[in-house]
């Protein structure tokens, strides 16, 4: 695990590196739309269509859903009440509680988990995502943000064009090829593999490209702290206290519990700027949390592979 996070974390650096020498004029934000927004119409999906198309799909995958959505239902309560203990401005306490809820499952959890596991744990992590952390974010996540922030004021989009999305659409294709026993071609295999190599080198330097050290404030450390806390300790606490209700075994639950210890969700910065929430505290949190991600991802894997028996 140490070793794939060194390799990861110099990726995540060429990224870093980039912000700040800003080669050819391009900035890091200019690079990062054009790279993400890459991924996310055309690598994203040609990844979740392989995934899916020929993945076991089934009782397991709905648990998958029951965990990563207890997960995060019970990291929103926690941050909730630092919040309403401490009484935090509202703007505050919604990027807090987005911060602290929602992990980064796929923009660092699948470049980690297929490393470290193989390239079986890819249907892990988007099942994980596409089924539970995503839909949740969209749906609950989008309210939490609605009520503690300030709506624009054009009318608000409905929740359900959220999931008018290419990963979406390439889920519910491959799900229904799956599910009726579809033979993906082999040359269509061929290229969908292609273009899937790319997603997890692109992900991690354009998660490099987002991570920005300006962002850190000393004022807002004390937000950030029960954020560091809920995210990187007590979420995987939950995690591994769930599954053992769960027939996920092995591997898969291991697989599936690191995928909820991952930092907080770059995707939520946009959240923010949206709803009018404290942008700047969220991007602090994305920092420091993938920051400290690189000690407690070791920690909680060794904790995770010694008590693999118990599950």
């Amino acid at each position: 695990m140490n070793l794939i996070l060194i390799q990861m974390t110099m990726l995540m650096a060429c990224g870093t590196a980039w912000r700040y020498a800003k080669p050819a004029g391009l900035s890091a934000e200019q690079t990062r739309l054009v790279l993400t927004t890459l991924v996310y119409y055309l690598l994203l999906p040609a990844m979740v269509l392989e995934v899916l198309w020929v993945a076991d799909i089934g009782w397991h995958s709905f648990q998958y859903t029951l965990l990563g959505i207890a997960c995060v239902f019970l990291a929103m309560l926690c941050i909730w009440g630092v919040g309403a203990l401490f009484k935090f401005e509202d703007r505050r306490l919604g990027a807090m509680i987005l911060a602290a809820a929602f992990p980064n499952v796929t923009y660092l959890g699948l470049p980690v988990l297929e490393q470290t596991f193989g390239s079986w744990a890819r249907s892990v992590v988007i099942q994980m995502d596409l089924f539970a952390v995503t839909p949740f974010l969209f749906t609950v996540g989008i309210m939490v943000a609605r009520h503690y922030g300030e709506a624009s004021l054009e009318k608000p989009r409905p929740v359900w064009l959220f999931f008018n999305a290419p990963p979406f659409w390439a889920a519910a294709v491959a799900v229904l090829l799956n599910i009726n026993g579809c033979v993906p071609p082999v040359w269509l295999l061929g290229v969908l593999q292609k273009l899937s190599l790319a997603v997890v080198p692109l992900m991690l330097f354009s998660l490099g490209l987002a991570l920005s050290w300006k962002a850190i404030s000393l004022r807002n450390i004390p937000y950030v702290t029960p954020v560091i806390i809920i995210k990187l300790l007590l979420m995987p606490v939950f995690g591994i206290t769930l599954v053992q209700f769960l027939p996920i075994a092995g591997d898969y639950s291991v697989a599936a519990v690191l995928d909820l210890s991952m930092p907080s969700m770059v995707l939520g910065i946009v959240i923010c700027d949206r709803f009018r929430l404290d942008s700047a505290l969220y991007a602090m949190a994305v920092t420091v949390t993938t920051a400290i991600s690189l000690i407690t991802l070791p920690f909680w894997h060794g904790v995770l592979m010694k008590g693999v028996h118990w599950f």
